[in-house]
């Protein structure tokens, strides 16, 4: 497809998905447009998923480019970009969702598949066969659901705010665990739900944990919706700017509020329980969720050789590193990668090209080309690859 130096390095012009839960501010502001927009503004999506791809310069897509000359642009043992690297602009919270693991991906998009249900199906609980396991990087200060609490512990929380309905909610939790406590609130009355959640809305403004808070912050938001009390058998994680935190697949989680970078494997299956206007599939999410009580780590990064800073996760389809060129990063091994600035300039050089970033522009770097990729400037930014393509 392209040859020589036309392979160093590709600018990209990045969608940008416009779910309700997005900011009207934040990636505007990123990206030194005019704020506040007409309406809002969610997730920035880099790189080739065929629900909404990356253009390069010439308006090809970057999945028909790869299509084209895989070989080129993502080098041996890669059928498909395996990562999807975005911006989040979170102003309200995101749904109560889980992602499958390999295994439960093939399946079930096989099943669907043989059902015959539109891949563009509200209905679609798989639109591909592959894992999502996640990374996200706070921005801002950000608030993340993941994971269940101690069944004893979220217990006690509930029992805190002194409802009668939370305390049946309580009981069930210590009785049957966290799974017998989802499945009471998913199948908790219509008629009664307004109550239900209100028990949290108004005596969790003043209950005397975090979590209490953002439970009500979140029962405000959606006053019928049973997972505004579910959020409390959820593990709470404020993340600092800086740091991160990874979700497997098969974890329950929510983001809450704030600006992130994420990071994940190169997929859209979304099993959703709660929070959203979206299709909810409660069977298929308790199938696919692992309901044993975890404690999410906080990530703090490593550093590399090349100068980068790694944020260290399991999966076998991305790995993410920070890039503060001072002094200058070389990556002697850079592709497929993208590379994302974050704020102030990034100088990228890869052979006889040389491309200058400037906070929210991104650019892809194909396994093909000529010698290491040199990194330097007064900005941050971050370069998304698969982690055999890391430093050597």
């Amino acid at each position: 497809m392209h040859t020589g130096t036309q392979l160093q390095l590709h600018r990209l012009d990045n969608p940008i998905r416009d779910y309700a839960w997005g900011s009207r501010t934040a990636i505007a502001d990123l990206q030194g447009r005019p704020s506040p927009t007409a309406g809002p503004e969610a997730e920035v999506w880099i790189g080739a998923h065929p629900a909404a791809p990356s253009r390069l310069a010439d308006g090809t897509d970057l999945l028909t480019a790869i299509e084209a000359d895989r070989a080129g642009l993502l080098g041996p043992g890669h059928d498909r970009l395996p990562f999807l690297l975005k911006i989040l602009a979170v102003a309200e919270p995101l749904s109560i969702q889980v992602h499958p693991d390999s295994g439960q991906a093939r399946r079930g998009f096989a099943r669907e598949e043989a059902l015959g249900i539109p891949r563009d199906s509200a209905t679609r609980n798989y639109r591909d066969d592959w894992p999502k396991p996640e990374l996200v990087y706070a921005v801002t200060a950000f608030e993340a659901l993941c994971g269940f609490r101690a069944p004893e512990i979220a217990a006690r929380l509930l029992r805190a705010l002194n409802g009668a309905r939370l305390r049946r909610l309580a009981d069930i939790l210590e009785e049957g665990g966290p799974e017998a406590a989802l499945g009471a609130l998913n199948a908790w009355p219509g008629a009664d739900r307004s109550a239900l959640v209100a028990e949290v809305r108004d005596a969790g403004t003043t209950g005397p944990d975090p979590a209490h808070r953002a439970a009500a912050m979140i029962a405000a938001d959606h006053p019928d919706d049973p997972g505004a009390v579910a959020s409390l058998l959820f593990n709470l994680r404020a993340l600092r700017p800086g740091q991160a935190l990874y979700t497997a697949p098969r974890t329950i989680h929510a983001y809450l509020r704030g600006t992130a970078v994420e990071i994940m494997a190169s997929s859209d299956n979304v099993l959703r329980g709660g929070l959203t206007g979206k299709h909810i599939d409660t069977a298929e999410l308790a199938a696919v969720t692992d309901f044993t009580p975890t404690r999410p780590e906080v990530l703090e990064p490593s550093i590399l050789p090349t100068g980068e800073e790694l944020y260290p996760t399991p999966a076998e389809q991305f790995q993410l590193t920070r890039l503060r060129p001072r002094p200058p990063i070389g990556i002697p091994v850079p592709g497929p990668s993208a590379i994302l600035c974050l704020e102030g300039t990034l100088s990228v050089a890869r052979g006889g090209t040389t491309e200058l970033l400037a906070p929210g522009e991104a650019l892809f770097v194909p396994y093909e080309g000529a010698g290491p990729l040199v990194i330097e400037g007064d900005g941050v930014g971050f370069r998304a690859s698969a982690p055999d393509a890391g430093p050597r």
